[in-house]
């Protein structure tokens, strides 16, 4: 039987989710902007994503008012290694 290979799964720091959380929050941010954000946050961190990928979850991440947690969550499900 083979062994499950682990997935390194990146944490980003609690100072760093808070202040996206922050900015994805003002009002006013579409969910373009949303998706740029996003896409910006990651690729400052070596990952990149599909922009349909980031409004998608800018646009669930705004329907539920989405915690630090919830944007840890939703940030590994659409980054993607560059």
């Amino acid at each position: 039987m083979a062994k499950a290979s682990s997935v390194q799964v990146e944490r980003f720091s609690e100072a760093d989710l808070n202040g996206l959380r922050e900015d994805l929050m003002k009002s006013g941010l579409d969910s373009w902007q949303a998706a740029d954000l996003i896409s910006s946050f990651l690729a400052a961190r070596g990952y990149g994503v599909s922009m349909q990928d980031a409004r998608s979850a800018a646009f669930r991440m705004e329907s539920i008012s989405c915690s630090t947690r919830c944007l840890q969550e939703e940030l590994e499900k659409i980054a993607q290694v560059m």
